[in-house]
């Protein structure tokens, strides 16, 4: 109860400001109009930009410190790693505005938002991998190398696969995290009126996040029904990526367990 209560008055106090707001011109129109749709659009290809980079970078670098590291190297890059999780989200995005839109000269842009969104969460990608492959019972691992299966095909053909539930996780939450963030996007992103597009530079991005926090502040009952759309969307999100975290989490179980077999 004491985790559920505060959840569901927050959810029905967004849903219920937001009620004016929704409707299909809120999907449908820009944000310089009365809806979020681009905002939604910059939103969805903020997540993919980070599931590809992070994602990549993230499982590969868990892969390689659970199977792989050993001395100096594992002990530095697990430093470094435990540094990173506990780095503010607004340090980040500065340094991300200094380097990437300032010295770079990649101004406002979708790549310098994408790269400040996975800085930011490749500290949970790095850790829920790893453990999800150091619970894989070491009889496995043993069982494979007795056969001799190189230590790489060992990992992908017999460890990756229960582990996979463990890693899909962690990639569902490092979107999650991403998805409501602000600090690093205002200071890499900006924002537009216009639909996002895949130009990687000099194109600013409209979010949702942007929408809540810029219409909460403007005076006026439409523009907080608005912002609470825009948080209602991002919650409407949330809850999709939980759903599918957990049927590939589910499909994977079936599969090892049919591996077993």
């Amino acid at each position: 109860m004491l985790i559920a209560a505060p959840a569901i008055a927050v959810i029905v106090g967004v849903f219920h400001q937001a009620l004016p707001a929704l409707g299909w011109q809120l999907f449908t129109k820009r944000t310089n109009s009365t809806g979020i749709q681009n905002a939604i659009l910059g939103s969805l290809l903020f997540l993919l930009g980070v599931l590809i980079v992070a994602g990549t970078i993230g499982v590969g670098a868990g892969i390689y410190l659970a199977e792989f590291a050993s001395g100096r190297t594992e002990r530095a890059l697990r430093f470094f790693s435990e540094v990173l999780a506990g780095m503010p989200s607004i340090v980040i995005g500065y340094i991300g505005y200094v380097t990437l839109v300032v010295e770079f000269h990649w101004s406002y842009s979708l790549l310098a938002a994408v790269m400040a969104l996975s800085v930011l969460v490749l500290p949970y990608i790095v850790k829920t991998t790893e453990v999800a492959l150091r619970n894989v019972p070491s009889a496995l691992g043993e069982a494979a190398a007795g056969l001799g299966l190189p230590r790489s095909a060992t990992v992908r053909q017999v460890l990756l696969p229960p582990a996979l539930p463990g890693i899909v996780s962690g990639l569902v939450v490092a979107l999650a995290i991403s998805t409501g963030e602000l600090a690093p996007l205002l200071f890499t992103a900006g924002f537009s009126d216009n639909d996002p597009t895949l130009h990687l530079f000099h194109h600013q991005v409209p979010y949702l996040t942007n929408v809540v926090f810029t219409d909460i502040s403007i005076p006026g009952a439409r523009a907080h029904a608005t912002a609470a759309a825009a948080g209602v969307v991002t919650l409407g999100i949330l809850l999709v990526l939980i759903a599918i975290g957990r049927i590939l989490a589910s499909r994977a179980r079936r599969n090892t367990a049919r591996m077993s077999l």
